[in-house]
């Protein structure tokens, strides 16, 4: 495990996260609908060669190949026996990428369903389920949990519970966002932006921010980061954003946002008051290099 304390760095400096993964890992082999955690124990060499890609680009915070770790997501593959297994397979696989001069983020995305009264799932259930996940990569030797691509606050709250429940280390908590008419961004479940950021800090989070969003472009994105740095107050806030809004041609969504066009971003997320930067949908290592080359000049 890394030795700095995350958030007391956090405080002095800010950070850069990585990139995408799944994109990564169907460009190495992956079929598209495979269950890409599978490849931490079959074919772990690739996937550690993704995240030393992010690392070697100057990346400070490696996200464990997990985001579909919930037992929900893995028994589409018939995996769900597995599910512990995988998970600490995730982190180990990104720990040894890392070192000690990276911290490594336990990824934890939706559990793919919705919480009552919309679903079938109960909070109590899901907690349960995402306890699970969570101690499963906090065992792994994660630095620290990163929720992730949340639209439902209801459900950011039981996963930063569950987070906070297994152990003490960092969470952070982040959001997908709907561009809507390009001023009031919202999640696909309705919820504002104060209102999502308001919910993960009362529930725990350490770390608010988003990650990914909807026919979002890069101007979107810079106008999303003001909205959270002053919703989320004294916590500080991460924005990963996507490279652009994607465009299909062929039948494929491309994001064509260029490493130079991200790396011209963060300034304006500086200055904003981000304390961490990252990519989402459509980045890769040379995005993050970029983007690295970038934030070292305005530190």
């Amino acid at each position: 495990m890394n030795p700095k304390n995350l958030l007391t760095e956090l405080s002095t400096r800010p950070l850069l996260c990585d990139g995408a993964m799944g994109t990564q890992l169907i460009a190495a082999g992956l079929a598209p609908g495979d269950c890409g955690m599978l490849w931490c124990i079959e074919k772990p060499e690739a996937v550690e060669n993704v995240h030393r890609r992010y690392h070697a680009a100057g990346c400070d915070l490696i996200t464990s190949n997990s985001f579909g770790g919930c037992v929900t997501n893995l028994e589409r593959h018939g995996l769900t026996a597995r599910a512990d297994e995988l998970n600490r397979a995730a982190v180990q696989v990104a720990r040894r990428a890392a070192g000690e001069d990276a911290w490594v983020l336990a990824d934890i995305g939706p559990f793919g369903g919705f919480l009552e009264p919309l679903g079938e799932m109960t909070a109590d259930e899901l907690l349960k389920l995402f306890v699970q996940q969570a101690a499963a990569l906090k065992s792994g030797g994660a630095d620290a949990a990163l929720i992730e691509t949340m639209t439902d606050p209801a459900e950011m709250v039981v996963a930063v519970k569950a987070a906070k429940q297994v152990g003490d280390w960092p969470v952070i908590a982040t959001y997908a966002f709907d561009r809507g008419d390009g001023k009031n961004y919202r999640t696909m479940m309705g919820s504002t932006v104060e209102a999502a950021m308001k919910e993960a800090i009362a529930a725990g989070a350490d770390v608010v921010g988003a990650n990914c969003g909807t026919a979002m472009n890069l101007d979107d994105y810079a106008r999303l980061a003001a909205q959270m740095v002053r919703a989320a107050g004294k916590t500080p806030v991460i924005i990963q954003p996507n490279a652009g809004a994607p465009q299909n041609v062929g039948g494929k969504d491309i994001y064509p946002a260029t490493p130079a066009e991200m790396a011209a971003l963060v300034p304006t997320l500086l200055s904003a008051g981000v304390r961490i930067i990252g990519g989402c949908c459509g980045t890769s290592p040379d995005h993050l290099r970029a983007m690295s080359e970038a934030l070292r000049k305005k530190s």
